[in-house]
């Protein structure tokens, strides 16, 4: 049964080359602190983010609300030309500081995952503050949720006590959102980027759609609790590669055929259809902190595993695959170790 979806995902999908040869899927990107004296790994430079949007209006990709583009995907009406939606997680000061301006300035719409619980504290933004840039710049807010906290489900946590503690967190910070600034856009953003199946039916159950940080595009093979978005961080939103990131198309395998990210062996096996879509010799597979990796290709499967094990409690697997217009298939396989700590 699984082989057959896996070629009837496969079909489907070589079919909407057929129609659509001109679609193109929705790039996400994520950014936390814009400024020089933020911590390195989680902060842009304000001149990077300028580039970068530089280079989004040199390419003629379109800025697009975040919701509405999600929405039109999964509604049958995805637009052909090139699109790219703007995120911020945590709603740091520097986000109201330095990025809202220069956005303000080039009428670019972007939306704002909102840690409810930190909002007053030291280093992020004030209700205030989130009230003026949503009622003046028509910036929007979804789910952070109330507390950043680690929402997967703990070794040594009960079914009942995660679900009290999921469920006080994603909908504490869902209502005081709709109080605070009568905000209630049906998208969510995991802390960390951590999820597994359970928690994506925790979302999924609410209407919701979550993203992750793990990198690729949007189309409609994508799953709607685990959308990718391209880390936009100095280490990775470099000029040098960010037209790929933004040319970059969704990776034709469904995402309902992927595995849960929680790894049941160290290092954990990524398997992929293989067809006519995805060709063993066009293909390019990477593993965090490791580089090119190799994979096993047989007539009806390809087998992604890193050569030796992780010591982190996050790593991807990412593969590419190039298009027939010069672009690139993009898949970024997230993987969580519950045996490490949490950060």
């Amino acid at each position: 049964m699984r082989a057959r979806k896996l070629w009837i995902s496969v079909i489907l999908f070589s079919l909407s080359l057929a129609v659509f040869p001109a679609r193109a899927d929705l790039v996400i990107l994520q950014y936390h602190h814009i400024s020089d004296a933020t911590p390195p790994s989680t902060s842009t430079s304000v001149s990077l983010f300028q580039a970068q949007l530089d280079m989004i209006r040199e390419l003629d990709i379109d800025v697009v609300d975040l919701a509405t583009a999600t929405q039109s995907i999964f509604s049958g009406n995805q637009p052909t030309g090139r699109r790219v939606a703007i995120t911020f997680d945590d709603a740091y000061e520097s986000v109201y500081n330095q990025a809202a301006g220069i956005l303000r300035e080039r009428s670019l719409p972007y939306t704002i995952f909102v840690d409810t619980a930190a909002i007053g504290s030291h280093g992020y933004m004030t209700w205030e503050q989130l009230r003026e840039l949503t009622e003046q710049d028509g910036a929007s807010v979804a789910n952070h949720t109330a507390g950043h906290g680690h929402l997967v489900r703990r070794p040594d946590e009960t079914q009942n006590d995660w679900k009290q503690r999921i469920n006080h967190s994603l909908d504490t910070a869902q209502a005081t959102l709709e109080k605070q600034l009568a905000a209630s856009l049906p998208l969510f953003a995991y802390p960390y980027g951590e999820f597994d199946e359970a928690l994506e039916s925790e979302v999924a159950a609410r209407g919701w759609f979550g993203f992750g940080q793990q990198s690729g595009a949007v189309g409609p093979l994508s799953g709607k609790t685990r959308l990718p978005r391209f880390p936009m961080a100095n280490a990775y939103g470099q000029l040098n590669g960010l037209k790929d990131k933004l040319y970059s198309k969704v990776f034709p395998v469904d995402a309902s055929e992927l595995p849960d990210g929680i790894i049941a062996a160290n290092p954990p096996t990524l398997t992929l259809p293989a067809s006519e879509a995805i060709q063993p010799e066009k293909l390019t597979c990477f593993a965090s902190g490791m580089g090119r990796i190799d994979f096993e290709a047989t007539d009806e499967k390809i087998i992604v595993k890193a050569p030796k094990p992780f010591n982190s409690r996050r790593f991807r697997y990412n593969c590419t695959h190039p298009a027939e217009d010069g672009s690139f298939y993009w898949l970024s396989q997230q993987w969580l170790d519950l045996s490490q700590p949490e950060d």
